[in-house]
């Protein structure tokens, strides 16, 4: 018997997400100023106001409220009537300097020696769902955003567009976990009240409404799902079929944002990861520096599971490391094949979880110091992590600015992001797991 399996995601305008671009673009700026820099920033974004706060200790000095307000800017909150916009918003900041209990435990005299910001554990997942070895719940769902936030800065078609939006995508599995099709798509956006009422009875104002939800529900069955289906593998294509489409459900949705909802730093970390599938470990990522390793043991758990199944490895790989605070090596490792395990042993015997992660665990030196060099964890990477999810991203090259604002010797240099998503240790794991 089939099954159906649902994931979400939200817009950069979602007041979560909002929240979140503030806090890595701050943390990126302190890495600018002193890679060195020991970063926990929180937001919290309100109907006119940001707050800042969190623990931070380095050497260097950054304009947070000019931080704030170019993120929010860019998002595309730059209008009065928004209730919320980055050019007359308050910014309240409230970041203090970080516990020395907690830096004693991190930072020591020999680098490698570095011990984990925090206990916990944390998981990486991937599967061959999508291209990018990500499940296709969430990557659909992400997709949809990401093409309609294209749609609303072209400003050349569904001109009605504003930042804050959602998406939801159900997906029908057979019993052996493979995708039968599309069930139901979700999509909520925010817009202008692009239809006005002809008098204010309830009448005309309930028409309006309607004649907007309908005119929204047609532009994204006409205009996004095509858009977003083009760039999709034929093998998807063809799932959508038969799909029930729900736009905008409860009416209009012209109050959004921060001015509809209060957004937090670290409330989407389901969205930031696989939607569901796998597992979590519970920490947030937006806002922390490397040493944290909710976030960097995070993305070498995905960097281990990815590479696994791009090897042969298995189907889908979970992989769990936990940690405990101020200790450099990891206290557990753990792989989780769901059955799907494909390598050997020398007698032809497959492999049990058990004895995959041991071969992982031999491979991987999985200390937060490496780690951090592995992925250039100190350099500013992060804001572009914070919408549309942390994982099966494209890692690509850019050049940065480094030298906090005030600094006389400010250099450029090409960093890599989202580089846990590199297929580089492909060979390494074929070899050691004999797979050809």
């Amino acid at each position: 018997m089939s099954y159906l399996f649902t994931s979400e995601s939200v817009s950069e305008g979602h007041p979560d997400k909002v929240s979140d671009q503030i806090s890595d673009a701050l943390l990126d700026a302190f890495l600018s100023a002193d890679p060195e820099s020991k970063v926990a920033c929180e937001t919290l974004v309100t109907t006119g106001l940001a707050v800042l706060a969190g623990e931070v200790r380095t050497e260097g000095y950054i304009d947070v409220q000019e931080v704030a307000r170019r993120v929010i800017n860019r998002i595309g909150y730059t209008k009065a009537e928004y209730m919320f916009d980055g050019n007359s918003c308050g910014v309240i900041n409230s970041i203090h300097e970080q516990s020395s209990d907690i830096r004693q435990g991190v930072v020591r005299t020999k680098p490698e020696e570095q011990g984990a910001g925090d206990q916990g554990m944390m998981f990486g997942f991937a599967c061959r769902e999508m291209d990018n070895y990500m499940p296709m719940t969430i990557e659909l769902a992400h997709r949809l955003l990401q093409d309609l936030a294209v749609i609303r800065r072209e400003g050349k078609k569904m001109k009605y567009l504003r930042p804050d939006a959602k998406s939801q995508v159900t997906v029908e599995y057979d019993n052996e976990g493979k995708p039968l099709r599309i069930d139901t798509i979700v999509i909520s956006t925010q817009h202008d009240e692009f239809i006005l009422p002809k008098n204010n009875t309830p009448k005309a104002l309930k028409d309006a409404e309607v004649a907007m939800q309908k005119a929204i529900h047609d532009d994204v069955k006409n205009i996004l799902l095509p858009l977003t289906i083009k760039n999709l593998p034929e093998r998807v294509k063809k799932l959508f079929k038969n799909y029930k489409l729900f736009v905008n459900p409860t009416g209009k949705f012209i109050i959004g944002g921060p001015h509809g909802d209060t957004g937090l730093t670290g409330r989407k970390i389901i969205v930031d990861t696989y939607g569901g599938r796998g597992a979590h470990g519970g920490g947030a990522f937006s806002g922390k520096d490397s040493s944290k390793v909710d976030r960097s043991a995070a993305y070498a758990a995905r960097h281990i599971a990815k590479n696994m199944v791009a090897a042969g490895v298995a189907e889908e790989i979970l992989v769990q490391v936990a940690y405990a605070i101020g200790v450099a090596q990891p206290v557990g490792f753990y792989v989780n094949s769901n059955g799907t395990a494909k390598a050997k042993d020398a007698k032809g015997k497959i492999l049990t979880d058990g004895e995959i992660a041991s071969r992982i665990a031999k491979i991987y030196d999985m200390r937060p110091y490496a780690i951090v060099k592995r992925f250039g964890l100190k350099n500013p990477i992060f804001e572009p992590t914070a919408s549309y999810g942390h994982f099966g991203r494209n890692s690509y090259k850019a050049k940065v600015e480094l030298g906090g604002r005030n600094s006389t010797k400010k250099t450029i240099k090409e960093v890599e992001f989202f580089g846990w998503e590199k297929l580089d240790f492909v060979a390494p794991l074929k070899k050691e797991f004999g797979i050809k």
